[in-house]
């Protein structure tokens, strides 16, 4: 909603054509205010994954989706997949599976005396709530 000013200066009448297509102003609103809210707790929660994990952990995950998303539209959709394609994604869940795999061998591990410790399960309702100024000091 800041940026509607800006938005029918800049665009011009395909905004206000766009205003005039529902029958009320309200619909309108409401269709931006709800998009708006709806990438609020998009980004809520990538933050709340990126603290609960590590960012490297966030980016395999977005990874192995995308792989997952080629595999599975190439079996219920039968698109076409170059050889290319079928290599990348195959790298790709190789190296998800190692990923998952190390950081499993180093969760078993105890931490040498002096390193910082990596996040965590949590285990209380406190511990659910994300405190930007509490991680400083604990994380890689």
């Amino acid at each position: 909603m800041i940026l509607g000013l800006p938005a029918i200066l800049v665009e011009g009448s395909g905004v206000i054509n766009w205003f005039y297509t529902h029958e009320a102003v309200w619909s309108s609103l409401i269709i931006i205010l709800s998009s708006g809210l709806l990438a609020f707790c998009l980004n809520f929660s990538i933050f709340y994954v990126i603290h609960s994990t590590t960012a490297v952990t966030f980016n395999v995950a977005g990874n192995l989706k995308v792989a997952f998303a080629v595999l599975i539209s190439w079996m219920i959709f039968r698109n076409p997949i170059s050889v290319m394609n079928a290599v990348g994604c195959a790298i790709t869940l190789v190296g998800c599976t190692f990923y998952g795999y190390v950081r499993h061998l180093l969760s078993q591990q105890p931490p040498p005396p002096g390193t910082p410790r990596t996040p965590k399960t949590p285990r209380n309702r406190m511990e659910l709530l994300p405190l930007v100024n509490d991680k400083l000091d604990d994380k890689v």
